[in-house]
């Protein structure tokens, strides 16, 4: 069987990199595996990648590029998030998750709470620490969606299968 296919949101290269250097600053350093991303689909069946493929390069053709509002901070618990918002976005997947509704596991079948993962898997205590800080300095407030970054689950690490740029 193929390796599951995640979906993640490309953005512009500022907001990449700001969001980069918090999640190396705040993320356990064992376990940080990819760079800082916001997931949409998280495990797609990895047989299904030329459809999912056409089917991305289908949609987002149709799209031009879009902001993003960092909307806050929120704490995970254990960790803490960037919340994202924009309607452009929810509506891209919504779009994708009604094509391929019949591969989908139930946390992606789930309607898109967008966020970027800062800091996961440490004690509550380092988490609230840490949401305090990035609650000061959350990195810039927008960005710009720009495509689609398609990965290849293997076992840990995250291995690039191909970009699906949106039109214009």
């Amino acid at each position: 069987m193929a390796e599951p296919i995640v979906i993640t949101l490309a953005v512009d290269e500022h907001a990449q990199a700001a969001w980069n250097t918090l999640r190396r600053r705040w993320f356990p350093p064992e376990r940080l595996k990819v760079d800082a991303h916001l997931t949409l689909f998280h495990a797609l069946p990895g047989e299904h990648l030329p459809a999912i493929l056409a089917d991305s390069a289908e949609v987002a053709g149709g799209i031009p590029p879009f902001e993003l509002t960092v909307a806050g901070v929120r704490s995970l618990g254990r960790g803490v998030a960037l919340d994202v918002g924009s309607p452009a976005l929810l509506r891209l997947h919504a779009a994708l998750r009604a094509r391929w509704a019949s591969w989908l596991t139930p946390q992606d079948a789930q309607p898109l709470k967008p966020h970027v993962t800062v800091q996961n898997k440490v004690r509550p205590e380092t988490a609230a620490e840490t949401l305090r800080e990035v609650q000061r300095d959350p990195g810039p407030p927008t960005a710009t969606a720009t495509g689609l970054a398609v990965w290849r689950y293997v076992g840990g690490p995250w291995t690039f299968a191909a970009a699906v740029p949106f039109a214009g």
